[in-house]
């Protein structure tokens, strides 16, 4: 940790601070009238809630986006970052406006910077659009996006739209866009939910086989992939978006359901034997099938174990919930689309997910 664990406040109180203790006056004064929206949106642990004094390391301190209509940006973009970088304080609430190269506001043993001419700041300005089409590969931020749009956008991406704070808007473009991406259309939503499950199905018979074969790692293995997807699940049947791997365990320990599902999600990854291990995993399927069937999307289905037809394990049969899903689509778009999902339910490529244009064309492909 650095020596300002004790003054550590959460990311977005400090970019609050920063917005309007130091930013707002100063637009105030040199730009008067500019309309803008001021928010922490994007990436950083901030924005989900999940900071900490180790948050300090890296990327984090007094930061800020700005958002101007195309027009003032083009005019006044240039000055405005000048004119902050010459007046804004050196520090706010005991933290430093100036970030190093490295995008560090401490330095290498975590004390306090201090500078002399211009603040390195980090309040960054855009229009919606340009950040929409960088950050989500959208084409227009006004605009509802088509199926295959919401497919191709990350939900760690989306979580980072839709998160964090904003602090002004009075242009409301920002804020228009965060509305309609708060959560998925119900038809994208029943696609994402059937094709959670399908994965799952794809996969819960494995546990078994591989131990009968003697690969009693293989068949850990599996179970976490299962846990993991099962979280994916409950979140997804919560109507959050899935955060990436670092945050999902966060993530999933706020749900109303973490704290009677994680025994047995804990048991199943820690198992010593494939008997124990099938018996947590069982008790996790039947518990998140009771889930699905209070959402009310489908008919009631068997939340119950079962064998997995001939052969001595015990399953879920998912399977059956992912059908009872895709049987409710009605969109002609995903009517009769495989049930491979969103772009993170078939790719956690942190690559490619960063790449908008990459995975649009990966979903735009013929299926």
């Amino acid at each position: 940790m650095t020596n300002s664990d004790s003054r550590f406040l959460p990311g977005l109180e400090l970019s609050r601070a920063l917005y309007e203790e130091a930013v707002r006056p100063i637009l105030r004064e040199a730009f008067p009238g500019l309309r803008h929206a001021a928010a922490r949106i994007g990436g950083g642990s901030e924005v989900l809630g999940f900071d900490t004094p180790r948050s300090a390391d890296h990327e984090w301190g007094p930061r800020l986006e700005l958002f101007l209509t195309p027009e003032d940006r083009a005019e006044h973009g240039a000055r405005l970052h000048d004119v902050l970088a010459h007046r804004l304080p050196k520090h706010v609430r005991g933290w430093p406006t100036h970030f190093q190269e490295s995008g560090n506001p401490l330095d290498p043993v975590g004390r306090m910077q201090a500078t002399d001419g211009p603040v390195n700041h980090r309040v960054d300005l855009h229009n919606v659009d340009e950040w929409a089409a960088a950050h989500l590969g959208l084409h227009a931020a006004d605009a509802e996006p088509s199926v295959n749009e919401w497919l191709a956008m990350p939900q760690q991406r989306l979580a980072e739209t839709t998160g964090g704070m904003v602090f002004h808007d009075e242009p409301g473009t920002l804020t228009a866009l965060r509305r309609t991406l708060a959560w998925y259309p119900d038809q994208v939503w029943r696609y994402v939910l059937a094709c959670q499950w399908q994965r799952i199905s794809q996969e819960e018979a494995f546990v078994g086989r591989c131990a009968e074969s003697g690969d009693d790692i293989g068949s850990a293995v599996v179970a976490g992939r299962l846990v993991r997807d099962l979280m994916r699940l409950c979140l997804l049947l919560d109507r959050r978006y899935v955060p990436y791997s670092k945050w999902l365990g966060s993530s999933f320990g706020r749900l109303p359901v973490a704290d009677s599902l994680t025994p047995s999600l804990r048991g199943a990854l820690t198992a010593p034997d494939h008997p124990t291990r099938e018996k947590h995993l069982c008790d996790a399927y039947e518990a998140v099938a009771t889930l699905h069937n209070a959402t009310g999307l489908t008919a009631l289905l068997d939340p119950t174990r079962r064998p997995y037809h001939s052969r001595p394990f015990l399953v879920l049969h998912a399977e059956r919930f992912a059908q009872a899903l895709a049987r409710t689509l009605t969109h002609p778009a995903l009517r009769e689309r495989p049930l491979v999902g969103g772009v993170d339910q078939w790719s956690d490529s942190t690559d490619l997910l960063r790449q908008p244009r990459a995975v649009r064309a990966a979903v735009d492909a013929p299926q």
